[in-house]
C-alpha cells in the first residue's frame, strides 16, 4: 500500500453481525509502522472528517499504519443512522480493531468515539486480542454515557413522552440535517455506561477538551478522569476550543499528544 492521498483510497468492506443484523463496514487501512493509530469517530461523523485525515496524513509521513472506519449508518458503510445503537457500533469497532491491526496502536476517540475507546480497551484486555495491543488513548472531547448524561437526563419531558411513545425524536443539529434519537439507542445505552465506576484502560489516556464546547460540557471530561487510574492521565484544557477541535492549532495538540504517547 503507497502513502497515497487517503481521500482516493478506496475502502475495503468487511461483514460484521449475522443473518439479518449483518452490516457492511467501510475501512481504510494504510500499512506502516508501530505504533499504529486507529481512529474511532463521533457519532453522525464519518472517517472523512477534518481530524481523520489529518491523523491519517500524519501517519504516511511518519510511516505509521493508520486504520479508520465508518460505523454503521454512517459515511460509506451500510445501515442506516435509525438502526443504531453504542452495542452495534462497539461490535464493529472491536471487529475492525481484531482484523486490522497489528502490533501497538494508539486509539484516538473523537466525542462519541472516545466512549467507544474506552468501551474498546476494556473489551481487548477481556479478550485478549491476538497480535495488537493498546499503546494509549487520546480522547477528544470524549463522550462516555452520552445517551444517558448527556441526552436522557437533559431532555425535557415533552421530548422523552416523543421518544417513549414514537419510538424516535428528531434532534436538530447546528452541522446540518436533524438526525435521530431512538429509544433503542438511548435504553441500549444503558448497558455500556462507564462513569458509575472505576475506568481501568491498562494504558496511558491524553484527553483534550475545549472550554466553550457546547455538546459535551467540560466538567464531563473532567468526570471521566477522576474515574481513570491516576497514573499518567493528562487532561488539556483549551480555553478558546468548540466541540470538534478541527482548528489547526487543535490539530497540532492532536498529533502532540499521539507523538507523546508514541514515544513513552
Amino acid at each position: 500500500m503507497t502513502n497515497s492521498a487517503a481521500p482516493d483510497q478506496e475502502p475495503a468492506f468487511i461483514e460484521v453481525g449475522q443473518d439479518s443484523g449483518a452490516r457492511r463496514i467501510a475501512v481504510r487501512a494504510r500499512a506502516g509502522g508501530w505504533p499504529g493509530l486507529f481512529w474511532l469517530g463521533g457519532f453522525n461523523s464519518d472517517m472523512k472528517g477534518t481530524k481523520a485525515l489529518a491523523l491519517d496524513a500524519w501517519a504516511a509521513e511518519q510511516g505509521r499504519a493508520c486504520i479508520r472506519f465508518d460505523y454503521s449508518g454512517h459515511g460509506e458503510s451500510g445501515g442506516a443512522l435509525i438502526e443504531g445503537t453504542v452495542g452495534r457500533w462497539l461490535e464493529e469497532s472491536i471487529a475492525v480493531f481484531e482484523q486490522f491491526c497489528r502490533g501497538p496502536q494508539v486509539v484516538i476517540g473523537s466525542s462519541m468515539g472516545g466512549w467507544m475507546a474506552l468501551l474498546l480497551a476494556r473489551e481487548v484486555a477481556r479478550r485478549k486480542v491476538s497480535g495488537a495491543s493498546l499503546a494509549g488513548l487520546v480522547l477528544i472531547a470524549p463522550a462516555p454515557d452520552f445517551t444517558e448524561a448527556l441526552m436522557w437526563n437533559g431532555f425535557s419531558p415533552e421530548i422523552r413522552r416523543e421518544i417513549e411513545t414514537k419510538g424516535v425524536w428528531l434532534r436538530p443539529s447546528q452541522y446540518g440535517e436533524p438526525y435521530p434519537i431512538t429509544r433503542a439507542l438511548i435504553e441500549e445505552g444503558r448497558n455500556h455506561l462507564l462513569l458509575g465506576s472505576a475506568i481501568d484502560v491498562g494504558c496511558p489516556v491524553r484527553i483534550l477538551q475545549g472550554a466553550q464546547d457546547p455538546d459535551v460540557p467540560w466538567q464531563h471530561a473532567f468526570a471521566l478522569a477522576h474515574r481513570l487510574p491516576s497514573d499518567d492521565v493528562v487532561l488539556t484544557m483549551i480555553q478558546d476550543g468548540d466541540h470538534r477541535l478541527s482548528r489547526p492549532q487543535d490539530i497540532a495538540r492532536i498529533i502532540a499528544a499521539v507523538a507523546e504517547i508514541s514515544t513513552s
